[in-house]
């Protein structure tokens, strides 16, 4: 089996579990594991072992659903039930506080929770606590489905924008393994690769966790692309020698105004391709557009552990004992160094903040 025949993020059969890949053993291992409890479901998260801002918002929902079902085998009312369900969901929100789809997933799976209490306030609790985690999965299953969607479409507006043979970049991983289906960045890629564009596709390693080496190179190549893999700072060079015709980037949070935080080094791509003149796409489901973050600078950047700079992936540590790190998850790109962002709705160009504000004002064109 490719990596490809799996999902991502899914229930069991009995749906009182959730299956995800653990990307933190990718490519040496694949490894399928059930998560069940809040505890497994929030490290999972937060360890990276699913990641990329959709695939967080599809576990989130699903993980969610999990609680639920077990609350209401616990509990002898909806507002105990209610009252608990918050506070996982509270719990699970604090996982990793820049992606923004984890956030927007529970306060969507929240609205869906306390219209189903309203709906049955007046019918016997085992009745009502049932048909509350029922509707609880339907939200999970669409949000699930909206993201295959979402994803199809970005692709199809990101094709409009390139021409067969032509050179691509990406940084980190925005593509399946970020979300249920063709990723975000990726979605041009794998279209284009099933009509016969002949891309050549380059792939940053992305330090710290070489999100890019381990994961985007490793399902680019296993659905038969051709794929080269580099260094963070050899993007520039391949820009030089006009390689590269385009970027294609993904994004965990953007700002009303076209600020957008990403995997870091990205605002160091996009800086390079200002300067050698190649378009700098970013690829960005409606849902991971805060139009509640007025910009950049409002955008909260996680902060990881040192060890994943000085010593993970090495046989022997590499860096000198006590030294200091600066290790953030993210950067902000400014608008400023984008030269277009795809979404599921269409593309936005400068002014952004008009520009984004209207596309989201429009219905999803089912046939782009």
């Amino acid at each position: 089996m490719s990596i490809l025949d799996y999902e991502t993020v899914a229930l069991n059969e009995s749906r009182d579990a959730m299956r995800i890949i653990d990307q933190t053993l990718l490519p040496g291992r694949t490894e399928i594991i059930e998560l069940k409890t809040a505890q497994e479901i929030w490290d999972a998260i937060y360890l990276l072992k699913v990641r990329g801002a959709p695939a967080i918002g599809v576990a989130a929902g699903y993980g969610i659903y999990i609680l639920a079902k077990k609350i209401a085998d616990e509990v002898n009312s909806t507002d105990d039930f209610y009252a608990e369900y918050s506070r996982q969901s509270d719990y699970l929100n604090s996982a990793r506080p820049t992606a923004v789809n984890l956030s927007w997933a529970l306060k969507r799976m929240d609205g869906v929770c306390r219209e189903a209490i309203e709906h049955v306030k007046a019918s016997p609790v085992n009745n009502a606590l049932l048909y509350i985690v029922d509707r609880l999965y339907d939200e999970a299953a669409a949000i699930q489905q909206e993201d295959i969607d979402t994803c199809k479409q970005i692709g199809e507006y990101g094709l409009s924008l390139i021409k067969p043979g032509d050179g691509l970049l990406t940084h980190c991983n925005a593509g399946q393994l970020a979300t249920s289906r063709y990723g975000t960045a990726t979605a041009p890629m794998y279209l284009g690769h099933e009509r016969g564009y002949g891309l050549h596709i380059y792939c940053d390693e992305t330090r710290p966790l070489l999100q890019g080496a381990r994961l985007t190179a490793y399902e680019l190549q296993s659905a038969g692309m051709d794929v080269t893999l580099l260094c963070d700072n050899m993007s520039a060079s391949l820009m030089k020698q006009g390689k590269i015709n385009a970027v294609f980037v993904g994004c965990d949070r953007m700002a009303a105004n076209g600020d957008f935080a990403n995997k870091i080094g990205t605002l160091v791509v996009a800086t390079v391709a200002k300067r050698y003149g190649v378009p700098f796409y970013v690829c960005v489901p409606s849902s991971s557009i805060d139009m509640n973050t007025p910009d950049g600078d409002h955008i909260i950047i996680e902060q990881r552990p040192d060890k994943e700079v000085t010593e993970m992936w090495y046989n022997e540590r590499m860096a000198p004992e006590g030294v200091k790190v600066y290790n953030p998850a993210f950067d902000v790109t400014d608008h400023e160094l984008v030269t277009a962002v795809i979404t599921e709705r269409g593309i936005a160009r400068a002014p952004f903040n008009e520009s984004i504000s209207e596309l989201l004002s429009k219905p999803v064109d089912k046939g782009v």
